[in-house]
């Protein structure tokens, strides 16, 4: 067998506030020294090795998730502007095809954007921002090549099917949304952001179609680097808005989409620690805000003198109510809120207040997502359903009869019956006696006798909840007796402000601790075992498994830590790394004392010592830039130096991918069931 890829040392000390800490593997970070390719290829060496007899097992985990794909389908089309718009996918190819018909659903099909003819050739390709004018005759897309997240941006005749000859580098395109660009009203007019060197959204331009971007405007510059700047307009496609972002402070603008050679008007100023979001609807904005509402507000002001001195409340501060997002419409208004860590729908008239009913669901715990309403008009209200045995499903409600229409539910091809399986919700008792949810789904006939294995998912940051969503994939580990659980720790909004508040700064240990409870809970009740518990997050929720594996490496027997964000004082000390700036109200600024050693207390790779650790899996994106491959290739060579056992440390690099790992389905896929073969394998589940 290969031997371990144990890294070189290179003593670098680091000293920060009277300390010095000992780096053997900061020069890791150098991607232009040949030692660092070499060192993730001896990894990646070394894991295809030890992983080789599982080769069958992640074949049959691919076809088996490969069989709960409806491979050629397409989503519900979406009525805007006198086109259905759709995408659709076909059988043994990558990517999804974006396509409309105008008029009726029976009109011939116009392919707008086939992403895998874009694609061809390519090993990775991500669409970032995607636009159809308000005429339906040009098409605003930008394309991430490699996974860095730096789009190229091209525009599109949808008459003739040409490329416009601009095309505009280094602009922004949302891995999660479309918030980079904005079509004013004539059409001819787009506004767009481009990145600065540490690849933050910064400097807002306007370009005229058929001009060199060379004289596009800089139309605003957000020169604080604690923020990112978006761009979006409103529904009512009255107003083209800036969004201006930290992480714990918001300020708007706006200019009207009609003139869009206008100056952009201030909202309301930023103070910090004062968040709000605004809509628009008749002669009004609304905005939800946290101004003396930690849970948020809704107030309103008229377009004619939006100022924060003109503000009034619509919807006072509820203590057991948070409102997470907003939507206007011609003829009512929606609220998505939380109440006891479950989502609801809230809908009114126009003005916020009257008419008021909330939307009802037919289960006891689910996920609702926001899905495109582009329709200002619209009488009915579409978006995402599911839970953990309900596959992912699209309702159009209709607000004027609450008619509850499903326009799609996603087929499971293998063969799928939800009675089959049973979903719980949970609570564990932290150390200082808070309780935290679960949420857990698994097969019926499961027996509490401790010999199950399991997974517990967490992520616990920035405020995002962790949601009990349906994953066809996860079947494979359901039916194979995992028990799979949610962990819904506090630095989450699940519920609520406080509850993000409480995982948060200098309360971030409380994300871990809650997260070992919950472990150590599922463990008690018989679901499951520590020789049969495993771990796994993502990125942020890769600093939670890295941390917990650093404080309770005797809890668990694998641990799964994708994208891990696992050196944290080192990467929030150099504001050169994208994010840095903008999360010191997130982490804290190690130039802080205080910071320094809160943060220095929990951070994964500083708190590796000399012991027996859990069989580790590290995934890693060369082209990252949220979290550099370099954390979790540190973090591997620093635990495989330190830890005392025989069991397995791996890095799984992606070497054409960014954050997000692969962009191809199939690709996708083919992680995932890398992933699972680890966790079936150590967890010794059988095959």
């Amino acid at each position: 067998m290969t031997a371990f890829p144990l890294a070189p040392k290179r003593p670098y000390e680091i000293t920060q506030h009277g300390q010095t800490r000992l780096d053997n593997y900061f020069w890791m970070r150098n991607r232009d020294d040949p030692e660092v390719l070499k060192y993730l290829r001896a990894e990646s060496d070394y894991l295809e090795e030890v992983m080789q007899h599982t080769l069958p097992l992640q074949e049959s985990l691919f076809a088996e998730m490969r069989g709960r794909i409806q491979e050629t389908d397409q989503s519900a089309p979406a009525l805007d502007g006198g086109y259905w718009y759709y995408i659709r996918t076909e059988q043994g190819k990558q990517y999804p095809i974006y396509c409309r018909r105008r008029g009726s659903l029976g009109a011939p099909e116009e392919i707008l954007l086939d992403h895998n003819a874009l694609a061809a050739g390519a090993d990775f390709c991500r669409i970032g921002g995607f636009s159809v004018s308000p005429d339906g005759n040009k098409l605003a897309y930008s394309v991430d090549p490699d996974g860095s997240e730096k789009c190229t941006l091209y525009i599109k005749d949808l008459v003739n099917g040409s490329l416009y000859p601009e095309q505009i580098q280094n602009t922004f395109g949302s891995v999660y949304d479309h918030t980079g660009l904005a079509w004013a009203n004539d059409s001819e007019t787009l506004f767009y952001v481009t990145l600065d060197e540490s690849q933050r959204p910064h400097k807002l331009h306007r370009h005229r179609l058929g001009t060199d971007p060379a004289d596009d405007p800089l139309i605003l510059h957000e020169e604080d680097e604690r923020y990112f700047l978006f761009v979006l307009k409103t529904r009512s496609r009255a107003f083209i808005m800036t969004y201006h972002v930290s992480t714990t402070t918001r300020e708007m603008r706006y200019l009207s989409a009609d003139d869009p050679t206008a100056e952009l008007n201030l909202l309301r100023a930023r103070e910090p620690g004062i968040e709000y979001f605004a809509d628009h609807c008749g002669d009004s904005f609304f905005i939800i805000t946290n101004e003396n509402a930690q849970n948020f507000k809704l107030v309103a002001a008229a377009v004619a003198a939006p100022g924060r001195e003109n503000w009034r409340d619509v919807l006072p501060h509820r203590a057991d109510v948070f409102i997470e997002g907003l939507a206007c419409f011609a003829g009512f208004l929606t609220l998505l809120e939380r109440r006891d860590g479950l989502q609801e729908i809230r809908l009114s008239a126009p003005d916020g207040a009257g008419s008021v009913r909330y939307v009802q669901f037919p289960e006891a715990v689910y996920t609702i997502a926001p899905s495109p309403n582009p329709e200002f008009e619209s009488r009915a209200l579409r978006f995402g359903y599911s839970s953990l045995v309900t596959p992912n499903s699209i309702i159009d409600y209709h607000v004027d009869s609450g008619h509850w229409e499903l326009r799609k539910q996603d087929e499971i091809p293998s063969g799928y019956e939800p009675a089959g399986y049973s979903s719980e919700r949970l609570f564990a008792l932290a150390p200082d006696g808070t309780r935290v949810p679960i949420s857990i789904v698994y097969k019926k006939g499961l027996v509490r006798n401790g010999s199950n294995p399991c997974l517990l998912h967490g992520y616990g940051s920035y405020g995002a909840s962790a949601l009990p969503d349906f994953d066809a994939k996860r079947l494979s580990l359901l039916e194979r007796g995992f028990v799979f659980a949610i962990a819904h720790v506090r630095g989450g909004s699940e519920l609520g402000r406080p509850w993000y508040e409480g995982g948060r700064m200098l309360k971030k240990r409380n994300t871990f601790t809650d997260f070992i409870a919950c472990a150590e809970y599922l463990i008690d009740q018989g679901y499951t075992s520590r020789d049969k518990i495993a771990i796994q997050g993502r990125s942020a929720g890769g600093l939670l498994a890295g941390a917990c594996l650093a404080l309770r490496p005797d809890l668990f027997r694998a641990v799964v830590a994708e994208v891990p964000f696992v050196d944290v004082v080192s990467s929030m000390s150099d504001p050169t790394i994208p994010l840095t700036t903008l999360e010191y109200d997130q982490w804290g600024n190690p130039a802080d004392r205080e910071y320094f050693e809160y943060m220095l207390s929990y951070s994964p790779y500083d708190n590796l010592r000399p012991t027996a650790y859990p069989d580790v899996l590290l995934t890693a994106g060369l082209n990252d830039p949220r979290v550099a491959y370099w954390e979790p290739a540190k973090f591997a060579a620093k635990l495989r130096e330190l830890k005392t056992d025989q069991n397995l440390v791996l890095l799984k690099t992606n070497y054409e991918a960014g954050h997000a790992g692969a962009s191809g389905r199939y690709d996708s896929l083919k992680e995932f069931a890398f992933q699972y073969a680890f966790l079936i394998d150590r967890l010794g589940a059988g095959t």
